[in-house]
């Protein structure tokens, strides 16, 4: 069901934990799943992410979607981070089942976050991001449910 990458991601996952005075965290979360992603980044005066950490609480898809995350923006630019899409995560991963892909859009949701967090607190406006989600199905319509 999960590719070796995934399973790789979800045993042993890469810059999971917190970065204390970070420069940006986001939060997002999926209320119909229960999932939980939080992402910190330390982001240099020349716009480098230096360090990205991040607790989820959530599935192993969701655990190993946060973790190729933080590896695709490790090092990046601010812009080169927007550009991580949970299409490039799920790529990264060698593939989601369908029923996971959501978890995908979770990461790059959070990434976006944090980056909005960075962006409000430098007072700056970062290309193509808008003003993230709490929950990946805000704005959505309720989906009638049949008894």
């Amino acid at each position: 069901m999960y590719t070796e990458k995934v399973m790789d991601h979800f045993q042993h996952p890469r810059n999971m934990g917190e970065i204390e005075n970070a420069s940006g965290v986001g939060t997002v979360g999926n209320a119909k799943c229960g999932d939980i992603m939080r992402i910190y980044l330390d982001i240099d005066e020349n716009q480098i992410i230096r360090d990205v950490k991040f607790k989820t609480f959530g599935c192993g898809a969701a655990v190993a979607t946060s973790s190729m995350a933080t590896e695709l923006v490790k090092g990046k630019n601010i812009q080169e981070a927007m550009e991580v899409t949970n299409k490039a995560v799920m790529e990264a991963l060698d593939g989601l089942p369908p029923v996971k892909v959501h978890c995908s859009l979770l990461a790059e949701e959070a990434i976006h976050a944090a980056l909005w967090d960075y962006a409000e607190k430098n007072g700056i406006k970062i290309e193509g991001l808008e003003k993230p989600k709490s929950d990946i199905h805000e704005g959505e319509e309720e989906e009638e449910e049949e008894y």
